[in-house]
């Protein structure tokens, strides 16, 4: 089933072809309206003029978040403070915050493109979706809240926390779909175990759509074999739009917006282009934003981008499953470790547990990785000797997968902390 079968199934040359008419058209505008944009292509030597086909794109200089925070609050926006309909704002943990404006249309636009997505993975007039990420000036809450409107189902806006409540409303009004982030919903199956409720068998929960933050295919299998629903990815960030795409029901990639979103994939080092199937950092063009448009936004997420015809019927393209970000690989003794290979390393050990930390410090010229893992109930012994070959195994393991040596510390269920936003996994105490 499709939302706007015109867009989402156009032939992929029509869709390229579409695509440059709205890049051109942007390019233009920018350049002669856009005091930031003007000034930065004139600094690349690159005028519209030069802008002659989609490839030319590469032409264009690249966009950083560091951008959005000099010119912070609205010196980058492109049209009058009376034409803003909404702010957003990132968490801004360093620095000034990111902000980033709407116009009505902006908000259609977003609006359109979850409500393709939510078509996309079966979502409809007969569900009620909890919305438990965090609304306000986080984009996740409102995005899905009126993506969901859109396509006719019923919202039930939860937000965040008071997680005992939310289970007894997901029971009490029969909600057939969540969108939260995988620890969020992984913390509310456990508090639902404690309160003697079973998500399988005591409500009509069947999908989650699941983003915000990294999350593995092996995640994925825990959480769908846990719960007997379907898992799907989301993806999106606060300076593009927040959440906007997702996968199908084929769950091969996440299908973007051809005619909203333009991406490309750069090698992060050299920042040259690299073809479909090439795994490096995403860069994404707003082809339709008019507040506070993106041209080659480095947003720093690892995928890779897919151009054939999905076998949904959707011609869109597709990026894989977020790997890691570039900003977010920890250099430990000159290896490249990614968070979400540690956690697929985990998930592959039957005795460990959802929860884990990673903690890195710097003892001299020598950087160390310390790793607290939660056991399962089931595998937790008071038997020293079970627990010390457990986390030899553990660190095997490690090793094995990552080419370098982990040092682990073993954790009773229940003992790490939990998170109702945002898991924040990694304590790089090198930069402290």
């Amino acid at each position: 089933m499709y939302w706007n079968p015109n867009i989402e199934c156009m032939p992929l040359e029509d869709l390229k072809a579409l695509q440059y008419r709205e890049l051109k058209t942007l390019v233009n505008n920018l350049y002669s309206f856009n005091q930031f944009y003007h000034d930065r292509m004139r600094a690349q030597n690159v005028h519209p003029d030069d802008i002659n086909c989609l490839e030319d794109i590469s032409k264009l200089p690249f966009m950083y978040k560091q951008d959005l925070r000099d010119n912070y609050p609205t010196k980058m926006f492109s049209v009058p403070n009376n034409q803003i309909v909404r702010y957003h704002v990132s968490s801004g943990t360093t620095g000034k915050p990111t902000l980033v404006g709407y116009t009505e249309n902006d908000l259609g636009y977003w609006t359109e493109a979850l409500a393709r997505s939510l078509t996309s993975i079966g979502i409809g007039r007969d569900d009620t979706l909890q919305v438990s990420y965090g609304y306000g000036l986080f984009t996740g809450g409102l995005g899905l809240h009126y993506g969901a409107e859109k396509v006719g189902a019923t919202v039930l806006p939860t937000g965040t926390g008071n997680t005992e409540r939310q289970i007894e409303l997901m029971m009490d009004l029969g909600v057939t779909a969540i969108a939260c982030t995988p620890s969020y919903l992984i913390h509310l199956g456990d508090v639902a175990k404690k309160m003697g409720v079973d998500i399988r068998r005591d409500t009509k929960l069947r999908k989650a759509i699941l983003g915000a933050e990294p999350w593995s295919e092996s995640m994925r299998q825990h959480i769908e074999e846990s719960m007997g629903i379907k898992a799907y990815d989301i993806y999106g960030t606060s300076e593009q739009a927040g959440p906007m795409f997702t996968e199908c029901e084929e769950r091969k990639g996440i299908h973007v917006a051809g005619d909203i979103m333009y991406v490309e994939i750069i090698d992060p080092e050299t920042g040259e282009s690299l073809g479909p199937g090439q795994k490096g950092e995403m860069v994404v063009t707003m082809l339709k934003k008019e507040a506070i448009p993106m041209i080659r936004y480095r947003i720093k997420d690892v995928t890779t981008l897919m151009e054939e015809e999905c076998e949904c019927g959707r011609t869109s393209p597709r990026i894989s499953r977020i790997t890691g970000r570039t900003d977010d690989m920890l250099i430990i003794r000159g290896i490249n470790v990614f968070p979400s290979q540690i956690e697929y390393t985990l998930l592959q050990i039957p005795q460990v547990g959802d929860q884990y930390m990673i903690y890195v410090t710097r003892e001299g010229a020598l950087d160390n990785m310390l790793l607290q893992v939660e056991i399962r109930p089931e595998a937790f012994s008071d038997k020293v000797e079970d627990m010390i070959k457990l986390r030899a195994h553990i660190e095997s393991e490690l090793k094995k997968y990552l080419n370098i040596a982990v040092a682990v510390e073993l954790k009773a269920p229940g003992e790490l902390p939990r998170f109702e936003g945002k898991a924040k996994r990694v304590i790089d105490k090198r930069m402290i």
